[in-house]
């Protein structure tokens, strides 16, 4: 039985997406992708089902490919199977998702953590877009897992590096809890942008006063944005624009290190940082199921989140052509996710039969960043 056309598109794609793929890894990974998309799960009993009724194909053997693809070499059948090294993916998959970049000169990316249960620690760097993100590299680890994590944070960012131009501002954020002086650093010596936030803890100076200043009484609720050049922390002293903000309807204060000046950015873009916590849901339960995985080797789940986020990046790609400029804010299309989207439009694609055309990512705006007259201690 044929595929269909929008299969037939999917599978040639990928073949120029991921060029140091082989033929029989590219084909397995665009049956596997298409069935995650189109069923909305990452369990290969419904994934091989799926593809099963839909090809005409025995599920048994459906299910033996898509095992092995998450497989290490040792344990797949004959002497030519290859393992799938997913680090080697992370610049290609970069590369894919910024070919279709509409805006060039920008991009932001958000450093974060997630975990399936207590079982999984997995360590992302995303591109945020459309009020969710693509995840372009990651690092699987034990729940138990002890070490430092600094070492894989710099494998991640040096393995998606090659992918970026040069020419392309890249702003980092990260959560507070993952706020370290090194990896600041780190992030600058590409020269990419990091915005950090941090915890209330630890004294501050402004670089024209010699007096330390605590932290937690920089800010009070309803203040206006400021932002202006300090050193933080007397231990392990860092020299960047502290950035702060407590909106009224806001629990705590948000204090931000970066090496740029609000007005270097043109907008504050951390609260677009949120987006990657839309992202995790898309992972899980409010998408595709990765919280119900029952595999229990690291490595096979990383394998494992390469196929879900070619399949994410299909649907919020698709999702994305069917939000066109002028659709009105009061339409029932914009109170449905971009992987929704891309997901109806798969379907439907699907049902009558027709390859979709590729998209592109449009540009996004950045919250503003107002800077009052008025300065603060």
């Amino acid at each position: 039985m044929p595929y269909p056309q929008e299969l037939e598109y999917w599978l040639e794609e990928l073949s120029i997406a991921f060029p140091n793929l082989s033929k029989a890894q590219v084909q397995v990974l665009g049956l596997y992708s298409y069935g995650m998309a189109m069923s909305k799960h990452c369990g290969q009993t419904i994934v091989c089902v799926f593809l099963a009724l839909l090809l005409n194909l025995k599920s048994q053997n459906i299910r033996q490919r898509l095992k092995e693809f998450n497989y290490e070499a040792s344990r797949k059948r004959g002497k030519k199977r290859r393992e799938l090294c997913v680090e080697e993916q992370f610049a290609p998959l970069s590369a894919w998702v910024l070919s279709q970049w509409q805006d060039k000169k920008k991009l932001i990316l958000a450093v974060d953590v997630t975990y399936l249960k207590e079982r999984y620690t997995i360590l992302t760097v995303s591109v945020l877009y459309g009020q969710t993100a693509i995840p372009i590299a990651w690092k699987v680890l034990a729940g138990n897992a002890k070490g430092e994590w600094h070492p894989l944070w710099l494998e991640l960012l040096a393995q998606i590096a090659p992918a970026i131009p040069r020419k392309t501002q890249v702003l980092v954020l990260f959560d507070r809890g993952l706020y370290s002086k090194r990896l600041f650093m780190a992030v600058r010596d590409y020269a990419w942008h990091p915005v950090m936030r941090i915890r209330e803890q630890g004294y501050y100076k402004r670089l024209t006063s010699k007096n330390w200043r605590d932290l937690k009484h920089l800010a009070y609720r309803g203040m206006s944005p400021t932002a202006f050049k300090a050193r933080c922390f007397k231990g392990d002293t860092l020299e960047a624009y502290l950035w702060v903000q407590w909106d009224a309807e806001q629990d705590e204060a948000c204090l931000l290190l970066s090496d740029l000046a609000p007005k270097q950015v043109k907008g504050n873009p951390y609260p677009l940082r949120m987006w990657i916590e839309a992202n995790f849901k898309d992972w899980k339960r409010g998408g595709l199921h990765l919280e119900q995985s029952k595999t229990r080797d690291p490595q096979r789940l990383s394998r494992l989140i390469f196929v879900l986020a070619v399949a994410l990046l299909h649907l919020i790609r698709l999702g994305n052509a069917v939000l066109s400029p002028d659709i009105s804010k009061s339409d029932p299309l914009r109170r449905l996710s971009l992987v929704t989207l891309g997901w109806i439009k798969l379907l439907v694609s699907t049902i009558h039969d027709t390859a979709l055309k590729e998209t592109s990512f449009c540009s996004y705006s950045l919250p503003s960043f107002h800077h009052p007259k008025k300065t603060y201690p």
